[in-house]
């Protein structure tokens, strides 16, 4: 299927002082793809995937929720009592604690059920509804994990299309944000974002 999102690509660069990654240009904003650590990015926010307690769990949730602070976790009770579990898809914002980043915006994707549950659907949803809110706060720029392509089991390369074509769309819209991150913590997902990244735009050069 052809990817209308990023017809409007102006350009894709290499960054070659820093082999694992990948930026390209969409309308005003910069997409890059990098294999590391999200909770070391000093974006305005980094976002979480979170599970609908917002208390924490496994993987990138608990390694933000130990590198921010208890400052994060005391935001998300905050949340949760006055408007209850979040729900696959949402998003909401808190402090970044003792992040580099000034804020985390957790959102929760889709457990995988095979697909046929709308799961492409609500993790769409996720990345936009995190844009948006990042947006709402005037932010200009946010990293992003791969979401639910760990314990909830989503397969890396149909979440990484998903995901693209998702924040592509996104960024064609007049909005403040101007940079948008992917952090991917392993070599096998980074390999996977970057050939998703090139057969969608059809110009990015993985080096």
């Amino acid at each position: 299927m052809a990817m209308s999102a990023c017809e409007q690509v102006d350009s894709a660069i290499v960054n070659r002082n820093m082999p694992k990654s990948i930026k390209i240009t969409i309308s005003k904003a910069n997409l890059t793809i990098i294999q590391g650590d999200i909770t070391q990015q000093a974006t305005e926010a980094i976002v979480n995937a979170a599970n609908s307690s917002l208390m924490g769990g496994g993987g990138v949730d608990k390694a933000i929720h130990r590198a921010g602070g208890p400052a994060i976790l005391a935001e998300c009770k905050q949340i949760v009592t006055r408007q209850g579990p979040l729900p696959p898809g949402q998003a909401v914002i808190t402090t970044g604690g003792n992040l580099k980043a000034k804020f985390v915006i957790h959102t929760v994707g889709p457990v995988w059920h095979g697909g046929n549950r709308a799961e492409a659907e609500i993790l769409k949803s996720a990345y936009q509804q995190s844009l948006k809110l990042a947006a709402e706060n005037h932010l200009t720029s946010i990293s992003f994990p791969s979401i639910s392509t760990g314990a909830y089991g989503y397969p890396v390369d149909e979440a990484a299309i998903v995901a693209l074509r998702a924040v592509a769309s996104f960024l064609q819209k007049t909005t403040s944000i101007r940079e948008v991150v992917f952090v991917l913590f392993d070599s096998r997902t980074y390999d996977t974002y970057a050939a998703a990244l090139e057969n969608l735009t059809g110009e990015a050069e993985i080096g």
